[in-house]
């Protein structure tokens, strides 16, 4: 049986269920319904231990998702919103249930589906807890009356505790010769090593390359992430340039991801990809969710 929780089960009905009503599903008919299930899945929807707890289609799928294993859980779900994106861009209806990918992506972490997960052998991972993410708002506003200087050291250590959040198996900071590492995490097969910045001006190009070189000096699957709280000065990311291995984060991409209770590893893969798609080291996270 699949790990989600009552809790789970219910956002999913959230997800689903907006366009007809309870006990639908999306838009799917009976038919499409069983159709869906077939093709995707090769599973008959129709089957009776499916339906113990009420024959509608949302019970069906409640009922389902509580049965099978994780894999076939996640693999389902991402199918379901894949449908479900489709829907929302050929209406062009605004997506009424409030904060929608967020517990999407929680729910995926609960069942193994982050981009952290080393191998889909590995035991499914907790989805986040939100009480915790509620501190690290809390701690990310206590910074802010720190003194400059303690408050750059309290950033990096700040940023560990978000890593450890999300088993990134964080490394605290860490000197090689001539050189210093803000730290360093592990998220799927790539390491990043870690900048970590909060100064009182946007970050320009002089810092960008410099880490950049770090980079460069190490292994070809290395890649960076660079944090600066107040963000980097436009003139600065169009001279650093495209195609490097540095993807870039502000503070207000952090207070929109705790806000928005995106899962940190589910944004640094949207990141990551965009990189890699277009070049361009940042894209906020208002642009990619």
């Amino acid at each position: 049986m699949s790990s989600l929780r009552t809790l789970d089960l219910n956002v999913v009905a959230d997800l689903v269920d907006f366009i007809r009503g309870g006990g639908y599903v999306l838009d799917f008919s009976d038919s499409t319904f069983s159709e869906f299930f077939a093709n995707e899945l090769d599973v008959d929807i129709d089957d009776a231990r499916y339906a113990d707890r009420g024959g509608s289609k949302g019970k069906r799928l409640r009922r389902f998702l509580e049965l099978v294993d994780d894999g076939t859980a996640l693999k389902t779900l991402q199918a379901l919103w894949e449908i479900r994106q489709d829907f929302l861009l050929r209406t062009g209806r605004a997506d009424p249930v409030i904060n929608a990918e967020a517990r999407y992506l929680a729910i995926l972490n609960r069942l193994g589906g982050s981009p952290a997960a080393a191998s889909p052998q590995e035991q499914p991972k907790a989805a986040f807890d939100f009480a915790k993410m509620e501190m690290l708002k809390q701690e990310l506003l206590d910074l802010t009356a720190l003194a400059p200087q303690r408050r750059g050291y309290a950033f990096e250590t700040y940023l560990q505790k978000l890593f450890t959040a999300y088993n990134l198996k964080p490394r605290e900071p860490f000197r090689n010769t001539g050189e210093q590492i803000d730290g360093s995490f592990v998220m799927g097969e790539q390491t990043y090593l870690l900048e970590a910045k909060w100064q009182q001006l946007p970050t320009g190009q002089a810092d960008l390359l410099i880490f950049e070189g770090k980079l460069m000096s190490k292994a070809a699957w290395a890649r960076g992430l660079f944090v600066s709280y107040n963000g980097f000065t436009p003139e600065g990311l169009h001279a650093f340039g495209s195609g490097k291995r540095t993807i870039c984060m502000s503070g207000e991409d952090m207070w929109e991801m705790l806000n928005r209770r995106l899962p940190f590893d589910h944004v640094i893969d949207r990141k990551q990809r965009r990189a890699a798609e277009t070049g361009i080291p940042f894209v906020g996270v208002r642009d990619l969710f």
